[in-house]
């Protein structure tokens, strides 16, 4: 089986060095970015030694899911029970485990810890997880960490892109080496469903055709920013009450929701130097990618893909996926604004695109680039596949910004201008 393709923003080539130690300088950036003399949350997991029960191939190791490479992932054999092992090398405090799931995740697993590598002692358990990923707050003190899945979610066996163990330091010292990816990220799933656009058709119920909304549950045609912000989300991480949404897919004129929904955030697609002055996005800029009238994919930016087959090549319309696949779409977003307007009249002319590298003198305030990633459980004959906008190539992206001022702030201070890679908690 070929192995599953990265999402675009997960695949990353390491820099030179990543197998360092972080040096004194990065170290003591880092400690005064969160909070100076407090406790710093450092990687207990970075590069230690990996045991698992089984891999898929010699292309997914099981050290890979401990390299701070997001490109590269363990898998296991198509079979269960599966577990990953770290041993942390001495007794450790820990205090936070991050598991960024694959697509071929587990729907039931525990967490334990040892000693000796030998008994081990539950200290969670997960149940009918949907696959998202994982920010799991803990308190134990151990040397060996397991992951232990008792039930796959997919046909396929288990996968982590990264199993990341976390404690504290008080002296604010370095832990596994930073991974050189100027990165944030939200997971948003799927709310509800209405032929409303706040964006395009404000004040207009049912003036649009049918959108998914993410993110912030209360989005309809009268949605503002102050709205937004007093509503609630079912965004990882909760700060995040921002709404996005996208034309509905049907399948054999059945509505069919997406259920990966990965909202990245980043600083490529710009010069390092540029990458260092990335301002944070406004609240309440409203931003519009994709072109829902678009006649052919020469007009759309839009892609799709299957997962788990990436010999299939990428298309601007749907492109036929085998059984046991999901179909993928990716959008990236402009990433530069003219620094005064929050929106146009055409809801585009505000931001722009890069230009060699750089923002044009139009748009001279470089922000970050959000990059749209949707999964659909949608298989075989893209003919029955049709958007409510039309097909592949009229996919297209909203997003009204309702981060908080400091939350995205802290953000792009810490992950984007650094070049560093954060989770969904804005941290590495």
């Amino acid at each position: 089986m070929n192995r599953l393709a990265p999402i675009p923003g997960r695949r990353r080539l390491r820099a030179a060095g990543l197998i360092a130690t972080v040096t004194a300088v990065l170290a003591t950036y880092l400690v005064a970015t969160t909070g100076g003399a407090a406790a710093a949350e450092i990687s207990l997991s970075q590069g230690k030694p990996v045991t698992v029960s089984s891999t898929e191939n010699g292309g997914t190791p099981g050290s890979a899911a401990v390299d701070g490479n997001a490109g590269t992932r363990w898998s296991s054999a198509f079979s269960d029970p599966q577990w990953i092992r770290i041993d942390l090398g001495s007794s450790q405090a820990v205090t936070r485990i991050f598991l960024d799931w694959e697509g071929a995740y587990a729907r039931n697993f525990q967490l334990q810890s040892s000693a000796d590598g030998n008994t081990w002692s539950t200290f969670h358990t997960t149940t009918n997880h949907t696959g998202a990923d994982q920010s799991i707050t803990v308190n134990v003190t151990t040397r060996y960490v397991r992951l232990y899945a008792t039930a796959r979610a997919t046909q396929w066996g288990v996968s982590l892109w990264e199993f990341q163990v976390f404690g504290q330091s008080s002296g604010g010292g370095g832990g596994g080496p930073i991974v050189r990816v100027s990165e944030f990220l939200a997971d948003c799933p799927f709310t509800h469903r209405l032929p409303d656009d706040p964006i395009v058709f404000p004040g207009l119920p049912g003036g649009s055709h049918m959108h998914d909304f993410m993110g912030n549950t209360s989005t309809n045609a009268f949605s503002t920013y102050t709205s937004l912000a007093a509503a609630g989300t079912n965004c990882n991480p909760i700060e995040d009450l921002s709404s996005y949404w996208v034309p509905t897919m049907y399948v054999d004129n059945v509505a069919v929701a997406p259920t990966g929904t990965t909202f990245y955030y980043l600083g490529e697609g710009v010069r390092d130097d540029i990458i260092a002055q990335i301002q944070s996005l406004p609240v309440g800029l409203r931003i519009v990618a994709g072109n829902a009238q678009a006649t052919s994919g020469d007009q759309s930016i839009a892609r799709w893909s299957c997962l788990h087959h990436n010999e299939i090549p990428p298309g601007k319309d749907f492109v036929n996926c085998p059984a046991g696949s999901m179909l993928e779409s990716y959008l990236d977003f402009p990433q530069c604004w003219d620094g005064v307007n929050l929106d146009s009249a055409n809801h585009k002319s505000h931001m722009a695109y890069p230009v060699a590298n750089a923002c044009p003198s139009s748009h001279p305030v470089p922000v970050p680039k959000l990059r749209q990633v949707l999964r659909y459980p949608v298989t075989g004959d893209p003919a029955r596949i049709r958007l409510s906008s039309g097909r592949g190539y009229t996919m297209h992206g909203d997003f009204f910004n309702a981060w908080p001022a400091a939350e995205m702030d802290r953000r792009v201070r810490d992950c984007i201008r650094p070049i560093i890679k954060c989770g969904a908690n804005g941290r590495p």
